[in-house]
């Protein structure tokens, strides 16, 4: 095989070009086979096989520098920089990141996992290597669909004034997670098909240089042709910006892409090469669902379908009901995503009220503010992002919605630990960073009941409301406890003494488990769904430390100002001596790997809880 040759950076050059094609297929083939049983990002990395090898053949790395936009495309990447062996633990924890990461090879020179960031960090690489008097070449590749955050184009302003090398390579596929949408998406697929200007270009350029002189001629109308572009090929964005525009190319021709590559490379400013490829190419599956194989779980290679199927419903599949449901009740009830219609559940409601369905593309900062200018015009809003992503619209959470009290509701997915993708995906800080913001409520459902309940309530509210919940299956226990939902107001479950567990959303669910073991050994022991983290139900709290020796408090969020803090305030404020056990994620960064692994690795599983628990309850005597 052509890939036992590649050990390190470097090596893809030491193959025969006339392999090339066998090398990409090679590739493509052990992609399907390790992502088949590990799960991970298919999609997006079959399609940038030729990409990628074309940049390795162009590049000196680590010398020179490549930014992954987002990065969930660099699988090619880290097979090419002699990380094959990691692709038996990709994504798992103690393995192999599914991003790049620096800490795992000097090849990945910044992190990622946001969509957007890497003209931004690729200018800075850039200023960087030219104040410290370096000549390597920094190249960013991007997706089209990520040319919707508006960071793209603050960076792509400042990139306009470079008089320095800097490359961006624009991979487009036509999607991001879903299809692209609104004008950058048109722009470009007006750009794709302007064969006219393609032809024309080619036909002078090859019939130039037949005659005497004719290259001198043709190297003159490549310096000038700008203006040639103008004429034919429909607006000319990057061009306007002062950013020299290259294709676009056949993102699957190496030949062509490294031509290209080199004569980005002559420029003395920024320039950006327009590169197509095809999302999911050579599995047909994937070719024809790209969306279903954007992140995939594992799954028959055959058939493209999940080898272990979900058999019950998730709890983005109860949001999405209960959205279907309130859309139909209320002809004033709207929706907005970020580019992600299938992730968050609202195909459904697209398909039903598509008059009130809004994909604003990988845009959360405009997304919170348009459904703030939704609720100012007498609307009712419904925000569904996943919480990792949400973070980056906090000034627009605090400034747009909360300070005009606009009733926008936040739908949270994905809130809590998340797996496999690691710290950039986890959602573990949404409960403190929305807790800062006055005016703000945060609820968390227990279980799938009250996740409906709670987005009813949500949605009748009249003021700024975040609901989170976690991914995976929804829990259906705990059923016959269904109290009408009070602004403030906690759920007692078991009511007895000595120990009382106030927990959190999903953590009602441990917080059961806990509640039983406690029981078998003998304790009495309370049990609070907290429902509320902001306002905290303050009652409550006075009510567990007036009957009980131990709180525990419980969530899946950072510690810090999360909803035990919260307790904790109140316990002061009472000057009770009642002993607090805080039950929250430590103040770090969380790595990929199985849920279940990571609660237990830093410590909000039942069992480590039980004997933390138990601990205390020995040193109170």
């Amino acid at each position: 095989m052509l890939l036992d040759k590649i050990k390190s950076a470097g090596d893809i050059k030491k193959i025969n070009p006339a392999d090339y094609p066998e090398l990409a297929q090679e590739i493509r083939t052990f992609l399907i086979e390790k992502i088949s049983k590990t799960g991970g990002h298919l999609g997006s990395n079959l399609g940038a096989v030729e990409l990628t090898m074309a940049l390795h053949l162009f590049l000196d790395l680590p010398e020179d520098k490549l930014i992954w936009d987002v990065g969930h495309q660099s699988y090619t990447h880290k097979l090419l920089t002699g990380r094959r062996e990691g692709f038996e633990n990709l994504r798992k924890y103690g393995g192999m990141s599914g991003f790049p990461k620096r800490k795992e090879s000097d090849c990945d020179c910044f992190d990622t996992g946001h969509s957007s960031t890497s003209i931004s960090a690729g200018l800075g690489l850039v200023k960087a290597r030219d104040i410290q008097g370096e000549n390597h070449t920094i190249v960013s590749v991007i997706g089209d669909g990520a040319l919707t955050g508006g960071m793209v184009y603050e960076a792509l302003n400042n990139a306009g004034k470079l008089e320095t090398n800097f490359i961006i390579v624009l991979n487009d596929n036509n999607m991001s997670i879903s299809e692209n949408v609104g004008g950058m998406s048109k722009y470009l697929n007006n750009v794709r098909t302007a064969n006219a200007y393609l032809d024309i270009k080619e036909g002078v350029y090859n019939t130039l240089k037949d005659i005497p002189k004719g290259a001198k001629v043709v190297e003159g109308i490549r310096k000038a042709k700008s203006s040639f572009k103008q004429l034919v090929v429909p607006g000319m964005f990057f061009e306007d910006m002062g950013i020299t525009y290259l294709g676009p190319v056949d993102g699957h021709n190496i030949p062509a892409m490294l031509r290209v590559f080199q004569e980005a490379k002559r420029t003395r400013n920024a320039v950006l090469v327009h590169v197509i490829t095809q999302k999911g190419k050579g599995f047909t599956p994937a070719e024809r669902h790209p969306a279903r194989f954007h992140g995939a779980e594992p799954f028959d290679i055959e058939t493209g379908l999940p080898t272990k199927p979900r058999t019950s419903a998730n709890y983005t599949d109860i949001f999405s009901t209960v959205m279907t449901k309130l859309g139909a009740r209320d002809e004033k009830v709207v929706a907005i995503t970020a580019a992600m219609p299938d992730g968050t559940g609202l195909k459904r409601f697209r398909n039903i009220f598509p008059e009130r369905f809004f994909d604003v593309g990988i845009a959360e900062e405009h997304a919170v503010t348009f459904a703030a200018g939704l609720a100012a015009g007498g609307l009712k809003p419904v925000v569904a992002i996943y919480s990792s992503f949400l973070q980056r619209a906090y000034d627009q959470i605090l400034h747009d919605v909360c300070i005009q009290n606009l009733p926008v509701v936040f739908a949270i997915d994905r809130a809590g630990l998340v797996g496999s993708d690691g710290e950039t995906h986890q959602g573990i800080f949404d409960l403190s960073y929305l807790s800062s913001i006055p005016g703000m409520h945060i609820m968390a459902p227990k279980n799938k009941w009250e996740l409906s309940d709670m987005m009813k309530f949500a949605v009748s509210l009249g003021a700024p409301i975040a609901v989170r919940y976690p991914r995976g299956e929804a829990y259906a226990g705990l059923k016959e406890y269904r109290a009408p939902i009070e602004m403030g107001r906690a759920e007692p479950i078991y009511v007895e003494s000595e120990i009382c567990l106030m927990a959190v959303g999903s953590m009602v669910k441990t917080a059961e488990k806990v509640w039983e073991q406690l029981k078998a050994a003998g304790y009495r022991c309370s049990l609070i769904n907290a429902r509320f983290v902001k306002p905290i139900d303050e009652n409550a709290v006075e009510w567990a430390a007036k009957n009980h020796q131990v709180i525990v408090s419980m969530e899946e969020n950072v510690a810090s100002g999360g909803y035990g803090e919260k307790v904790r305030q109140k316990l002061d404020e009472l000057h009770t001596g009642v002993r607090l056990i805080q039950i929250a994620i430590p103040d770090e960064y969380v790595e990929h790997g199985n849920v279940d692994l990571l609660k237990k690795e830093i410590g909000i599983d039942a069992e480590t809880i039980v004997e933390k628990i138990k601990k205390e309850m020995e040193a109170l005597g």
